[in-house]
């Protein structure tokens, strides 16, 4: 397995460093976790600064001393600045010319347990056709060149948008799907029903906790899934949440025979979190220990007789 892992670590640095762009990954304590080689190459660093674990408050001091921004007076406030920027895990894209003359995009986009990956693209090539459609059509009105590099820029900015977007869309579908198994394997019925008391979720397990229901209730009525019996035992514990207040009540499920004990919590948009459990045995146990304690009163009462 170990060698497997390594083969797959070389064949992904590999396939990392044929990539036009430079890339680096830093975690949530700003210590780099991965780069390619373009990355050392475009910014000419030291193998210590390209190495996982290296700062990145070091790594922006050492390019800031290089000339890397050009000329800055207080370096140290420059990189502090930078540090914060960067501790603020925010998606961004921007594009700077180098002290060398060439122009540079930079992309950042956070990571969902901290830190972030940012991916650097050498854009002289495109300024520079910029440049020249500007000298050389004397035709065009500076107004509609400016306007054309305007709408070039904005496109390559929504295009790094559109990939923060993507990888945004990518976490959330696996954030629901984690959440959803998470709640499918609980021993409780979990849904959600709007204002018109009809379903918008359910973890499916409503038939486990109370036999004879559907698995498949998403837009389905509450009073029409649950059954007279049972829905007039909710309705006013239902009532109680839809007017905003939370409300617990246990009820005995007729077509069952098994004891429910049901939480119903108001959401912020007119609808109502329903969390259902069969506490049958745990109700049995609870009577069970009140006729024991009633037999021993008993006992006490009658032994106390026998005295007297």
């Amino acid at each position: 397995m170990k060698s497997d892992d390594k083969l797959t670590d070389v064949m992904t640095a590999a396939g990392l460093n044929l990539i036009a762009q430079a890339l680096t990954i830093y975690d949530a304590d700003l210590r780099l976790v991965l780069c390619n080689a373009p990355f050392q190459q475009m910014f000419d660093l030291p193998k210590a600064l390209v190495t996982p674990g290296a700062s990145f408050e070091e790594t922006i001091t050492h390019l800031a001393r290089s000339g890397e921004y050009g000329d800055v007076a207080d370096v140290k406030a420059f990189v502090a600045e930078r540090v914060l920027q960067a501790r603020a895990f925010e998606p961004h894209y921007m594009e700077r010319t180098r002290a060398n003359g060439r122009t540079i995009s930079v992309e950042g986009s956070p990571l969902p347990q901290g830190g972030w990956v940012t991916v650097y693209t050498d854009i002289s090539r495109t300024k520079q056709q910029e440049a020249l459609l500007r000298a050389r059509s004397d035709a065009l009105s500076g107004q509609v060149l400016a306007h054309a590099e305007e709408l070039s820029a904005t496109n390559r900015e929504l295009a790094a948008m559109n990939t923060a977007l993507e990888e945004a869309k990518r976490q959330l579908i696996l954030s629901e799907a984690r959440t959803r198994l998470t709640t499918e394997m609980m021993p409780a019925h979990i849904a959600h029903v709007d204002g018109d008391a009809r379903y918008t979720y359910s973890n499916r397990r409503l038939a486990s906790v109370m036999p004879g229901r559907p698995e498949e209730l998403i837009g389905k009525p509450i009073s029409e899934v649950l059954g007279p019996q049972a829905y007039n035992c909710v309705a006013p514990a239902l009532e109680q949440a839809f007017a905003g207040k939370l409300s617990v009540i246990e009820f005995t499920d007729e077509a069952s025979a098994r004891r429910i004990r049901g939480a119903f919590t108001p959401d912020t948009r007119g609808g109502v979190y329903i969390l259902s459990m069969d506490v049958t045995e745990e109700t049995q146990n609870r009577v069970a220990l009140q006729q024991t304690h009633r037999r021993e009163m008993a006992a006490q009462v009658i032994s106390g007789l026998a005295h007297d």
